[in-house]
């Protein structure tokens, strides 16, 4: 795995050789150590618990995701929509070729993938994806406080429409028994660009063009 050391590594192979084996998390760590030859000190130098450590698996499909888009050709000549179908893609080509590993840490929980708190640190990390498309406006130097307000609900709504648009497609993938998973290929693209043509008709940014204009009124009226 990317920027983890060796001894990093070797313990979440053993963890998800274990997990794969037995369909189920060890007893404790003391166990999965001591089963292991892993010092507990070591273990707990990169993880307070199985959740975290199970979270950095996810993490990693992101990295090697974004890794892997950032070196494809024209990459960052491409406009938004492409950029993120190109992400799309790739991850769940990582999900798909680590999928026994991938099921194990999410089948329980795939109805309610939103409550899963593994998930959270990867929200952080697709959110951050999200704001480089620069899909949402950049704020003007004259936004009043009050604007300016607006323009972060409206970003941040983005933000989450995006989230849930991901964990849709998650829970397609997982629930996805099609040859090759090409059901979930389909489900990307009309997915994502039925969201881009949603995007363009700018219901958002029409109300927020309308809050400014009330905003003004109100101003002009005092």
């Amino acid at each position: 795995m990317k920027n983890i050391d060796a001894s990093q590594q070797k313990i979440l192979e053993l963890y998800s050789n274990y997990v794969l084996r037995n369909n189920k998390k060890p007893l404790n760590v003391f166990t999965f150590c001591e089963d292991h030859e892993i010092s507990e000190t070591d273990f707990y130098f990169y993880y307070a618990n199985f959740e975290k450590l199970e979270s950095d698996y996810l993490r990693f499909f992101m990295e090697e995701t974004l890794r892997l888009i950032a070196e494809e050709e024209n990459y960052h000549q491409q406009n938004a929509k492409h950029k993120m179908l190109s992400f799309y893609y790739t991850f769940f080509e990582q999900l798909t070729m680590n999928r026994s590993l991938v099921i194990y840490l999410l089948e329980s929980d795939k109805n309610n993938l939103q409550n899963v708190k593994r998930l959270l640190p990867l929200k952080k990390d697709f959110q951050l994806f999200i704001r480089s498309l620069d899909i949402s406006e950049p704020m003007m130097e004259n936004t009043t406080e009050s604007m300016a307000k607006i323009e972060r609900l409206k970003n941040k709504g983005i933000e989450e429409l995006y989230w849930g648009h991901f964990m849709a497609t998650l829970k397609f993938w997982l629930d996805d028994t099609s040859s090759n998973f090409e059901k979930t290929d389909i489900f990307i693209e009309k997915s994502v660009d039925t969201s881009f043509e949603f995007l363009e008709v700018k219901p958002l940014k029409k109300l927020v063009d309308l809050g400014k204009f009330l905003f003004k009124e109100v101003k002009n009226n005092r």
